[in-house]
């Protein structure tokens, strides 16, 4: 049922479509840049491909050190400054990527668009639990979450064709004025959800001592390094994907819709995943899934070194779907299982288990991209690593095996 706000809310169709289009922003900032990576590789003077991998990968980094910012502030100074600050950030990093003269402006900007745009990505998980609880609250951010998953499917497209129209710097201008729609649509319709009485003053003691906790808590701080693990060949293949698709199988401007493709699959199994997880409980399903991770991917080393370490498309994509697939399975469920234990400081225990995982994920991400050669070894071997270190980790979370593989009722976990 809906809670107490300061004034009446949007109506619920309204409301979901602004929370889509605020969680919308990450996924639109890091996909649509994809197609124009060579060109603005050409343009700042970059020498080594691999360097252009650091354009998505500062933006994780920015990510990661927002989101652990931003829940405490809202909690602090309410939601809606938070947001504002938020996607000013954003905008300002935005700015900078327009009139960026180099490569290391490019990469600065893109850090400062990641701190930006954790603001509403954090804060906006705030806004639909200070309004509605339950089933009620599941609900709208399912239907969120579908817009958000449809976002990697056409960004990359809507880049590419910014890109034919206006050339690379015209996308920074496009994610401005995507922001700045946001920004007025948030500040006119949306009301703030948290008032002056229930908010709480920031303590730097008081969140060391929960980022401690968390940390120093076994169960939760194996499934942030389970999500990590889970998060860092997909950071890998996010960054390096233009150079798959476009220089290793020189699929030109087919590139945006061999990667949709992909992003389809990982949102048709995060789908499903909300339905499985009733019947099977998020452990044996995580534990099955990452299982499958390493498993598909070990067989897919077979064909890799027979055809040299560039498979065909059509079989490499397959392999990709069957990876994405548990991948789609995989992502919630750690993170919500970390937070099992965290119910009492679920506020920072949430920013810290997004952050921390995100803190993983990128060097791990960044050491893979970054031996990128024109084969599929790397990612392929990485994937395989992953999923079994993602499985170790949580078995070592939850200290035995049984736990993990067990049956569980509908209502656990």
């Amino acid at each position: 049922m809906p809670l107490t706000a300061s004034r009446p809310s949007l109506r619920p169709g309204q409301f979901v479509s602004l929370v889509s289009l605020l969680m919308a922003l990450v996924a639109f900032a890091i996909d649509a840049v994809l197609p124009a990576l060579p060109a603005i590789g050409h343009d700042l003077g970059v020498q080594r491909e691999n360097s252009l991998q650091y354009i998505i990968l500062a933006l994780f980094l920015g990510l990661s050190l927002g989101q652990i910012t931003f829940g405490p502030i809202s909690d602090s100074i309410g939601r809606k400054p938070a947001v504002y600050a938020g996607l000013l950030l954003f905008m300002c990093g935005c700015l900078i990527s327009i009139a960026a003269p180099n490569f290391e402006t490019m990469v600065a900007s893109r850090v400062l668009q990641g701190i930006g745009i954790a603001g509403p990505h954090t804060v906006t998980v705030a806004l639909v639990r200070d309004q509605y609880e339950w089933r009620r609250m599941a609900r709208l951010m399912s239907f969120a979450m579908a817009v958000f998953i449809l976002v990697p499917t056409i960004a990359p497209a809507i880049g590419q064709a910014i890109l034919w129209i206006g050339g690379w710097r015209s996308i920074f201008g496009a994610f401005l004025v995507a922001s700045s729609i946001a920004f007025t649509w948030f500040a006119i319709r949306q009301p703030e959800t948290l008032p002056v009485g229930r908010r709480s003053p920031i303590s730097f003691q008081v969140i060391g001592r929960n980022v401690l906790e968390v940390v120093t808590t076994r169960a939760a701080f194996g499934f942030i390094l389970a999500a990590g693990c889970v998060n860092a060949p997909f950071v890998a293949y996010l960054s390096s994907a233009q150079q798959i698709f476009q220089e290793a199988y020189k699929t030109g401007a087919l590139f945006p819709v061999y990667f949709g493709s992909l992003a389809l699959a990982i949102g048709c199994a995060s789908l499903v995943n909300g339905r499985l997880v009733m019947k099977f409980g998020m452990r044996p399903l995580a534990g099955a899934a990452a299982a499958g991770v390493s498993l598909v991917s070990i067989v897919a080393l077979i064909p890799a070194y027979a055809f040299n370490g560039l498979p065909p498309l059509w079989l490499f994509m397959a392999y990709l779907c069957a990876v994405f697939l548990c991948v789609g399975l995989l992502f919630g469920n750690p993170y919500a299982l970390a937070m099992e234990s965290l119910g009492h400081i679920a506020g920072v225990g949430a920013a810290v288990v997004a952050s921390v995982s995100t803190f993983i994920a990128v060097p791990l991400g960044t050491i893979v991209g970054q031996y990128f050669d024109g084969t599929m070894y790397a990612l392929t071997a990485a994937f395989a690593i992953s999923g079994a270190s993602t499985l170790v980790a949580m078995l070592w979370a939850m200290q035995g095996r049984g736990a993990l593989m067990g049956r569980f009722p509908r209502s656990g976990p």
